[in-house]
């Protein structure tokens, strides 16, 4: 087939040998495995300068921690008060952009060229879509985060004399409405897993896909900048680029790593009492770092594929169990509710302008999506691997569908069952719990609850690991300049000091705290990266062949 490309557009080629030999490291020295120092590949800028930041974070946060937590907290308030606007209005743009994608000519391409074909089974390529979607935070947040909107500032309408809602305001002047306060709580909870943070996703995943596979260039996160940057991107604009891509990336996986560790510590003090302290959650990191540097060492299709199937067939088991346990045909005709309800108010939840409800904002929304862009890189990478061969428009529409189906799916029986427990039967256990403890609270009220909690607990370790030695091989493949197949001193390097940044962030005199504060700030610049980043996806599916 010709490729035909409108005259004034610039056609696309592979960095020059010069460059590639210098900054992607594939040449000559790099088949004959001629690596630097204790086995690291240090051609590439990026590799060093990440690691030497990310040292000297950590030795700062050890020597002063309590310099290094109310630092993290100032960091925490300047960028949440002064830029909650910026990161809600980024967000709404990624739908938007993704959605103009899908209704464009543009959505015929194919990712991968013309004759490419699918390189799994509808059936295979949505299962690792539902898998990308599964996390910690789903295990963290499926009961907590409906219970605290259902109860908190957010968790209640006004409503006037014809039935229509009026402004925001506290359960307590909706006139104790629950039906309002339980549909809007969930409308909430579901907003902060929708199509929002899988449009972030898809933005990347898109623009990794297109650029390697249908520009041959090396898949890492600079070559999305070449329409703009040209061949500057392969010099220090796109080093800039990658390093912020590996901080983002690094700083959203400790999140996870802090809010896994607490959770498991939770369960692990509920079910064989194991004391509720620091030293616990940083020898349950440790432990948990050790077997994911097993899967690391071990690679990709032996470590974490298997491991991602593991978790995936548990954490159905898990959710059907509290479909049947629970009130199954409330809970069954409450996800159609639950999703009415997100459709309802998702205008005026991603309102970025002119909105009173502060707390919900600065504490929840804008955390979530600094977390979300932060963890763009990794979980992009993801999808654009498994996802060669579906043309635009089935790959933006599937990607944002299906996680955001199956997260509506978990929010809305999870936190269902725990709202049903409080409303119906009383049970304020679950309420008055500690957040990392009140998944294992609500199991309490079931049957089998030793072997639901005790599945919860693999579950968040699963997770933990899965998310820690993918996390690694992401991070690597950018510190590498998009090497798939870089040395693996440097990917234990990576999720060695995964596990090393979580623990002196929990040790930091902000603990949970300093884990969202570091993700936020991270997540800021790399905002700004995104946003540059449509209008790359957008010249360069301008000039695929017609």
């Amino acid at each position: 087939m010709t490729d035909q490309k409108d005259p004034d557009q610039t056609p696309y080629e592979a960095p020059p040998e010069s460059v590639i030999d210098t900054d992607y490291d594939i040449g000559q020295d790099n088949i004959e495995g001629s690596f630097g120092p204790f086995g690291f590949d240090l051609h590439n800028p990026v590799f060093p300068v990440s690691a030497i930041a990310v040292i000297a974070f950590v030795i700062f946060t050890l020597l002063m921690p309590e310099v290094a937590g109310n630092t993290f907290s100032a960091m925490f308030s300047f960028v949440t008060k002064g830029f909650d606007w910026f990161f809600l209005g980024a967000a709404d743009i990624f739908v938007i952009v993704c959605l103009a994608i899908v209704i464009s000519p543009y959505g015929k391409i194919r990712l991968g060229g013309p004759e490419a074909k699918p390189d799994f089974t509808y059936t295979s390529w949505f299962a690792m879509l539902f898998a990308a979607g599964m996390g910690i935070g789903l295990m963290f947040y499926g009961v907590s985060e409906p219970l605290s909107h259902f109860s908190s500032s957010l968790g209640g309408i006004s409503v006037g004399e014809d039935g229509v809602r009026t402004d925001w305001a506290p359960l307590g002047a909706a006139g104790g409405n629950e039906g309002d306060a339980v549909r809007l709580g969930m409308a909430a909870s579901i907003f902060h897993w929708g199509l929002h943070p899988w449009a972030i996703y898809a933005i990347v995943a898109l623009s990794l896909a297109l650029f390697s596979y249908n520009k041959g260039l090396p898949l890492t996160i600079r070559s999305a900048f070449y329409p703009i940057f040209g061949e500057r991107v392969w010099g220090w604009p796109g080093h800039v680029i990658d390093i912020l891509a590996v901080f983002a990336t690094l700083f959203g996986l400790a999140t996870s790593l802090g809010l896994g560790a607490a959770q498991a510590n939770s369960g692990f003090n509920k079910l064989f009492g194991m004391p509720i302290s620091d030293t616990s959650q940083v020898i349950l990191i440790c432990g948990i770092t050790a077997i994911a540097l097993f899967s690391v060492i071990r690679g990709l299709e032996a470590g974490v594929k298997l491991l991602s199937e593991i978790n995936m067939g548990l954490a159905f088991l898990l959710w059907a169990f509290v479909l049947i346990a629970g009130p199954t045909l409330l809970l069954t005709t409450d996800v159609l509710s639950f999703l009415g309800a997100y459709l309802q108010y998702l205008p005026e939840l991603s309102n970025p302008v002119a909105r009173d409800d502060v707390n919900f904002v600065q504490g929840w929304t804008s955390f979530y999506w600094a977390w979300w862009i932060s963890w763009s890189p990794f979980v992009g990478m993801f999808i654009a691997r498994v996802s060669r061969g579906r043309t635009v428009r089935e790959f933006i529409i599937s990607v944002l569908l299906v996680p955001s189906l199956v997260c509506v799916l978990w929010m809305s029986v999870f936190g269902g069952a725990a709202i049903n427990q409080v409303v119906r039967d009383g049970y304020m256990a679950v309420t008055e719990a500690p957040l990392p403890l009140q998944l294992f609270t609500m199991l309490d009220a079931m049957p089998w609850t030793a072997i639901t909690s005790f599945i919860g607990i693999i579950l968040v370790i699963v997770f933990f690991v899965t998310s820690s030695d993918s996390g690694s091989l992401v991070i690597d493949t950018i510190a590498a300049g998009g090497k798939v197949d870089a040395p693996v001193p440097q990917r234990v390097f990576w999720c060695l000091f995964e596990g090393v940044v979580a623990i002196v962030l929990l040790l930091s005199a902000g603990g949970l705290s300093s884990l969202q504060s570091m993700v936020i700030s991270t997540g800021l610049p790399f905002t700004i990266v995104l946003l540059v980043m449509c209008v790359a996806i957008w010249r360069g599916l301008a000039s695929e062949p017609r």
